[in-house]
């Protein structure tokens, strides 16, 4: 792709001149230029010439939508394959394995905590923007030697029963978002997807080539190691994972899950995914920069070589395995995974022979930055997904992009590659941040990262940027509050449905929206609209959506559809599963209002 031209750092990019000389009428957000994603170096110099570079070709990003001639039709809402309309619940009564179905939707809840809320505004209100966020779809390659799956031994949500569906209910859920004909609250087309980070689960690159695929479609097998049978804990004989194709009574049959002939094989056979059809912008989160998700393992070469490697530990005392999650879940935590390195040295004559495969090696982020520049993984758009060549020369994962007329998205990268789960922003970032928001006081802004504003706890230092500082969420709370065109940050980790409301003492509001995942129950998505309602507020409109798998799946049917609803299932029935990640009805469902600037 061609190199992008340095910009003017003191002038912010208005675009409305530009679209009313142009004759647009609306533009799309798939256009997706990125704006400054560098200390130095912005990706384009003017609306026009970014404009050129992501529409030269029909691929390349959503076309400008021009005036047919006729008057336009009034969008209507579309809450069908919304939680507005139905969310999966279990049906009937009792205990054990439960079932599910289409069970009541969860009706909208007006939030005034920042503005009250005028009468009247439904009439009057405007769209400014519409898009989907997808969160924590955590791929996952459950064979992958490193996976500590053995920490169930000490906390039944060590594991996940229904780990290896992530793929199928991803693709499910991307078979969802295309299914949608407009935004719930407005009926506005969507514009774009933003994937809020921990796409994959080890930081394997067999993971991350499968989440570019799903995402701008394709064919593949989610499997690894030897490819014509699965090799890992759900055939290994221990009783604390389910054996699906076994008849042994193990610790999940006694709950009440099944017996699947065939499903281990089904799990790892060839998907087909369609890719989105909206552009699509991704996010960075912990799982998708550190080996399972908190460890820096790049000096460590026992731990390197054992990604990649035919030997994989399966089982443990409980007491191992507690002493190494309370290392983990440390405040100061295992950075480097030395405590988990030494628990495998520990077991080294129990672990299990497995097929070596070099795809499960962890991938770098300057190897994050290349694979969303490919132009094999371009599929709707843009070119990047929001990443430049800018970004790759820079060794940044932080950008920002024209969302639409007069609404600028912001992308952050809030990962420490120090290690540890828990994020931070290092001080340039921090500082670009600051210049960005400067540079567009006269738009709307709407912020996205992994981590929320209570999960930035992280201080250790990035071995590549030693001498810089980390600045954790209180600190980031303040530089948003203190632009108040910021609305939205918008966010994940926490696998949870979270609302906030953030107001300063100098004046400064916003909401930061946390979505649920898609790896644990109730395995969400969220639409969000931002709307103007001509009275002095702007309100955002939040709508969960669901896959489009069925609630209740038929235990005979191991098709890709029929394994994305016992995907849901499961994930429903899982041992130690919170039924609070679906969290309180005023953090689904939502109309939050604010003050217009």
């Amino acid at each position: 792709m061609p190199r992008p031209r340095p910009a003017d750092s003191s002038a912010p990019v208005h675009r409305r001149s530009v679209l009313a000389a142009a004759g647009a009428v609306t533009l799309s957000a798939g256009l997706g230029y990125a704006l400054r994603p560098t200390d130095s170096e912005a990706a384009v110099n003017t609306v026009a010439e970014a404009e050129a570079l992501n529409t030269s070709s029909p691929s390349a990003g959503s076309p400008v939508l021009r005036p047919t001639g006729g008057p336009a039709r009034p969008p209507v809402p579309y809450t069908r394959g919304t939680t507005l309309a139905s969310v999966a619940a279990p049906a009937g009564s009792g205990s054990g394995f439960r079932r599910l179905a289409a069970g009541p939707g969860w009706k909208r809840v007006v939030r005034t905590d920042l503005a009250a809320a005028k009468s009247g505004r439904a009439e009057r209100r405007t769209t400014l923007a519409a898009f989907v966020q997808l969160t924590d779809l955590h791929l996952t390659d459950v064979q992958h030697p490193l996976r500590p799956e053995f920490l169930r031994a000490a906390d039944p949500h060590g594991w996940r029963p229904h780990e290896a569906l992530t793929v199928p209910g991803a693709i499910s859920l991307i078979e969802r978002v295309n299914a949608l004909r407009g935004g719930p609250a407005t009926g506005a087309p969507l514009r774009f997807v933003m994937t809020t980070g921990d796409n994959t689960d080890n930081n394997a690159r067999c993971e991350l080539e499968w989440f570019m695929k799903v995402m701008s479609g394709g064919r593949f097998a989610p499997n690894t190691g030897d490819a014509t049978h699965y090799e890992g804990v759900q055939n290994s004989g221990v009783n604390m994972y389910w054996q699906p194709d076994s008849t042994v009574r193990d610790a999940e049959k006694a709950l009440g899950f099944p017996y699947l002939k065939g499903y281990l094989g089904a799990a790892v056979r060839e998907v087909r995914s369609p890719g989105l059809t909206l552009p699509w912008y991704s996010t960075a989160g912990n799982h998708d920069t550190l080996p399972l998700g908190c460890f820096d393992t790049r000096g460590d070469q026992y731990l390197v070589e054992a990604a990649v490697g035919g030997r994989k530990l399966m089982d443990v005392s409980a007491a191992d395995a507690q002493k190494l999650q309370n290392l983990i879940n440390k405040a100061s935590g295992d950075p480097r995974g030395v405590g988990y390195r030494d628990l495998l040295k520990k077991y080294s004559r129990s672990q299990r022979a497995v097929t070596p495969d070099e795809s499960r090696a962890p991938y770098t982020q300057a190897d994050y930055l290349r694979i969303h520049l490919d132009p094999a993984y371009q599929g709707a758009g843009p070119a990047g997904h929001g990443y430049t060549a800018a970004n790759l020369d820079a060794g940044t994962r932080y950008y920002a992009f024209r969302v639409s007329g007069d609404v600028v998205g912001i992308s952050l990268d809030t990962t420490d590659a120090g290690g540890h789960f828990k994020g931070s922003v290092g001080t340039a970032q921090l500082s670009w941040l600051e210049r960005t928001l400067k540079a567009h006081r006269d738009d709307h802004v709407i912020v996205f990262s992994h981590h929320t504003s209570k999960t930035m706890t992280n201080q250790v230092r990035d071995p590549a940027r030693p001498d810089e500082k980390r600045h954790d969420g209180d600190e980031l709370v303040r530089v948003l509050a203190a632009h108040p065109q910021v609305l939205a940050w918008v966010n994940g980790h926490t696998h949870r449905n979270i609302i906030t409301a953030h107001r300063t003492s100098a004046g400064g509001s916003f909401w930061e929206v946390c979505t649920a995942s898609h790896i644990d129950h109730p395995q969400l998505a969220r639409i969000v609209e931002l709307v103007d309602n001509h009275d002095g507020t702007l309100s955002l409109f939040t709508t969960l959506v669901e896959s489009a798998a069925p609630a209740r799946t038929d235990f005979a049917d191991l098709s890709q559809t029929g394994l994305a609803a016992l995907y849901r299932e499961l994930s429903y029935n899982a041992p130690g599963v919170d039924r609070s990640y679906a969290g309180t009805p005023a953090d689904r469902n939502t109309e939050l209002v604010l003050r217009k600037r």
